[in-house]
């Protein structure tokens, strides 16, 4: 049985939730998301929670099952209050700024990089910080993850873009003889 699957998921105030035909969407204050549902896993729900049942009873089921529930609590959780992901530029010269609708970064290469937010993601720079938001976390990952593969972290003097959380491995240097 899975313990992640069989919490309920409480719906705050201000949410609906519209489930037809294996969609489900979710709207809040901050926007609207829907995604399609596993034929394996089944939804109950009431007016201020949303029950995750599985169809079937083997491991695959109950794989979905976490993960279906783990889905919607983020789709409720992401409209409602939304996400934030924050980067660090690390190195001397490297920073970014905001341009448009995007970033332009400055990264020890021949050029500026310009990176175009997508629909829902928001950036705030900081000197060396870059702070995005947005109420789609899996669009905010891949989004945080594709700003940090333009120059990631190098393990000799760490510089490059890192997540705020992250922790560098260093390496010692060649030492002279």
């Amino acid at each position: 049985m899975s313990r992640v699957g069989k919490k309920p998921i409480q719906i705050p105030e201000k949410t609906t939730i519209t489930y037809k035909d294996r969609v489900l969407s979710v709207q809040g204050q901050k926007g609207t998301l829907s995604m399609t549902v596993h034929p394996d896993a089944a939804l109950d729900i009431t007016d201020s929670a949303v029950t995750v049942s599985v169809k079937r009873n083997d491991q695959k089921a109950k794989a979905i099952w976490g993960m279906t529930r783990a889905l919607i609590a983020n789709m409720v959780h992401g409209v409602n209050q939304g996400f934030e992901r924050v980067l660090e530029i690390n190195g001397v010269g490297y920073r970014a700024e905001l341009k448009d609708k995007g970033l332009e970064f400055h990264l020890g290469h021949s050029h500026p990089i310009y990176f175009e937010l997508p629909e829902g993601i928001s950036a705030k720079v900081e000197k060396n910080v870059i702070r995005l938001e947005g109420y789609n976390k899996e669009l905010l990952g891949y989004t945080a993850s594709s700003i940090r593969q333009l120059r990631p972290p190098e393990p000799y003097k760490g510089k490059g873009v890192k997540y705020a959380e992250e922790t560098i491995q260093r390496k010692a240097g060649k030492t002279a003889k």
